[in-house]
């Protein structure tokens, strides 16, 4: 059995399995010392058009930047009504990710989910090769089946896992209603260039979570601090203090 599962044709599949184990550790302990392997990985993919979600139009708010003690900046970056929205995330690309429901389940899960399912995908397809012709399969063609069954696998689990997570992580409201929101730090400590998870609440009670970092330059936001988004830079957000006590909604 040993000599099956470290047969150099069963390679690939080996170090899939592997590295998923390593994820997992890693994500393990970067949650302890306050960093977000998950969100770091969200950080560098685009925005996804889900292809099989309504995503309802929601107007934003008013927002009344001439607030006492922790003003916002007068330049806040919004969205002008009726303006045509281009970005990243419309291609083939896009619409791949949206087909394994990256946007949905959270993309740390989904590479967890594809490495299981290469791994097993890949043993259980040598096994019954073997079985048959007393061989197994060379590892290049072994991974080629194995990443065409990894695929659908993939799709149908983390399809599961997205009707089953709680609701209140959706992303259905438009992002550019995020801008002027306040939010709170819940993963990792925000840094220039290395993003951090926040919460907030849309106008309909439900909670999101985007990734932010400081607008103001040297600053850091600590896992815990109220903040205010001001802007949407990409796939992520910046955003200052939060020192308003009347403004609140982030989902607490």
């Amino acid at each position: 059995m040993v000599e099956f599962i470290l047969a150099d044709q069963n390679t690939p599949f080996a170090v899939a399995l592997g590295l998923m184990i390593a994820i997992a550790l890693a994500e393990g302990v970067g949650t302890l010392m306050g960093l977000g392997l998950s969100s770091m990985i969200d950080s560098l993919l685009p925005e996804v058009d889900l292809p099989d979600v309504d995503l309802p139009d929601v107007d934003a708010p008013d927002f009344d930047a001439d607030i006492q003690a922790g003003a916002l900046p007068g330049d806040l970056d919004t969205v002008a009504a009726g303006a045509e929205l281009t970005g990243p995330g419309q291609g083939i690309f896009s619409q791949i990710l949206g087909w394994l429901c990256f946007g949905r389940v959270p993309a740390l899960i989904i590479l967890v989910i594809f490495l299981t399912g290469f791994g097993l995908v890949g043993y259980v397809l040598q096994s019954l090769v073997q079985s048959v012709s007393g061989y197994l399969l060379p590892g290049i063609l072994a991974s080629a089946g194995a990443f065409a069954g990894a695929l659908p696998f993939t799709r149908v689990t983390a399809l599961g896992l997205s009707k089953v997570m709680p609701k209140d992580e959706s992303d259905a409201v438009s992002r550019q209603t995020f801008v002027g929101k306040p939010a709170v730090i819940v993963q990792g400590h925000a840094k220039e260039g290395l993003p951090a998870q926040a919460r907030l609440s849309d106008p309909t009670g439900q909670s999101h979570y985007v990734l932010v970092e400081p607008d103001v330059e040297g600053e850091v936001l600590e896992q815990g601090t109220n903040i205010i988004i001001v802007r949407q830079q990409g796939p992520h957000f910046t955003a200052i203090r939060n020192t308003n006590a009347t403004l609140t909604g982030a989902g607490d």
